[in-house]
């Protein structure tokens, strides 16, 4: 680093630390505030419900006292009791409901059609079983209780805050409850102007901030500050992942050749030099020598199967023909037959809206897809989708392997060089890729926007 750089850093440094440390602490007290602040009336307000909600229940159970205690409980006492709880309300929203222990609603003023149902196993929109919760805390000397209900003035799920009894000699649960909205409402107010605050506090910090680190690169400016350097080695990095790509491209068709069509061509070569010592002996051996050259016109059309294989792997023909499309088909073909492992393909759309070089891309991306899942993800099943519209062509890979750790694969050097490929290829031509990962599988999406609006279907 030159000593311009240098001294820049050093004005820079300091500069930036200390605002951001000025930041944080600014940010987390306003916060640490705002929380303190949101409890405290949060608490405050409930403690008022709380003590409100007891004090209906308990007028509601002054009001048939005189049928509870004088030890009846036929039809007519328990409607007369129904009768007179379902006149006690108190505003739009408040009213008393009653249950018995199995969960059948006995009455209930804002919501008749409930009347009758057992909602025992009732769900509200978190999973929780509502009105098994009531009963329990009723069975368990009453109390408080906050579920989610309909709101009868607004017809809209909302927060209530209940408080519910037993009635042991009736087999009642008698309640009542508050809706919570309007508290929520309040605490989303104070939350929303303490956000505010924090935010407008950011803005001055990151105004001030950005002015002085202006102010820093102008006197940078006036040091004629060059980055050439940095560009060449940007260049530098190009040019050595670029020699990285081509050497292991050479290295893989180099195993390939070797373990491939070396072997066979070895192979060959033996059986037919021992055909010709066999035509030398008799009628036994000329039949023998005519089965050897059969097995060597055999083993010559693997070869040149393999041949194909690689001609393919370095260029698929069928790629310029007929298109991305029937080449990621005759693929997924092939590599049935190669590596067992069932391929659903399907293809929407066109590809005319992106170019020649977009369309490789997307292959190679398939390439290098099935080769990880192959040789990593001990998948039983392959899903690829091709889709175009005119915004742009996207493909889908997905696997129902043992995935992996993606934040751990970009994070080591040594491993993920072929999604860093991926990566490369696709920011060459304006794309971009995601990947997700899990224990039931990975999916992979790579998507390259349109130049051109594509009008032409794949099939």
């Amino acid at each position: 680093m030159k000593l311009r750089q240098k001294i820049i850093f050093l004005a820079i440094a300091p500069l930036i630390l200390a605002l951001c440390a000025i930041a944080f602490a600014v940010r987390h007290q306003a916060i640490s505030l705002g929380q303190q602040q949101r409890v405290e009336i949060q608490t405050a307000y409930l403690a008022s419900k709380e003590a409100e909600l007891k004090h209906y229940v308990t007028l509601a159970t002054r009001s048939i006292a005189h049928l509870y205690d004088s030890g009846r409980s036929d039809p007519a006492t328990l409607e007369e009791a129904k009768a007179i709880l379902a006149k006690l309300d108190y505003g739009n929203d408040g009213y008393f409901f009653v249950y018995d222990m199995q969960g059948n609603n006995l009455m209930h003023p804002r919501q008749p059609e409930l009347v009758g149902h057992n909602l025992w196993d009732m769900k509200d929109v978190n999973g929780s079983l509502t009105i098994q919760h009531l009963i329990e805390r009723a069975k368990n000397g009453g109390g408080i209780e906050r579920y989610l209900w309909k709101k009868p003035s607004s017809h809209q799920i909302a927060p209530k805050l209940g408080y519910v009894i037993a009635l042991p000699k009736w087999g009642w649960m008698l309640g009542t409850g508050i809706y919570l909205d309007d508290v929520d409402e309040a605490l989303n107010k104070i939350d929303a102007q303490v956000s505010g605050n924090i935010s407008s506090t950011m803005l001055w910090i990151a105004a001030i901030a950005i002015l002085s680190a202006v102010a820093v690169g102008l006197s940078g400016l006036v040091l004629n500050l060059s980055e050439h350097r940095v560009a060449d080695a940007k260049l530098k990095v190009l040019a050595q992942r670029v020699v990285r790509s081509q050497e292991e491209e050479r290295a893989r068709l180099s195993r390939d050749l070797h373990d491939g069509i070396s072997q066979w061509l070895v192979s060959i070569k033996l059986q037919i030099e021992a055909g010709i010592i066999k035509l030398g002996g008799g009628a036994r051996q000329a039949a023998a020598a005519q089965a050897t050259f059969e097995r060597t016109a055999s083993q010559l059309n693997h070869v040149l199967g393999e041949v194909r294989r690689i001609s393919q792997d370095l260029r698929p023909a069928i790629l310029d023909d007929l298109g991305l499309a029937a080449a990621l088909d005759h693929l997924t073909h092939e590599w049935v037959e190669h590596a067992g492992i069932p391929i659903e393909f399907s293809a929407s759309g066109g590809t005319d809206g992106i170019s020649d070089v977009a369309n490789t891309v997307l292959f190679r991306i398939a390439q290098e897809a099935l080769t990880n899942i192959a040789r990593h993800a001990q998948a039983s099943r392959i899903v690829m989708q091709l889709q175009g519209d005119q915004q742009a062509v996207s493909l889908t890979v997905r696997d129902d392997g043992t995935g992996f750790d993606v934040d751990q694969i970009d994070g080591n050097p040594k491993r993920g060089i072929g999604l860093r490929n991926m990566v490369e290829r696709l920011e060459a031509v304006g794309g971009q890729l995601r990947l997700n990962s899990s224990s039931t599988g990975t999916s992979l999406l790579a998507t390259i926007p349109c130049t051109s609006p594509t009008n032409s279907p794949y099939a």
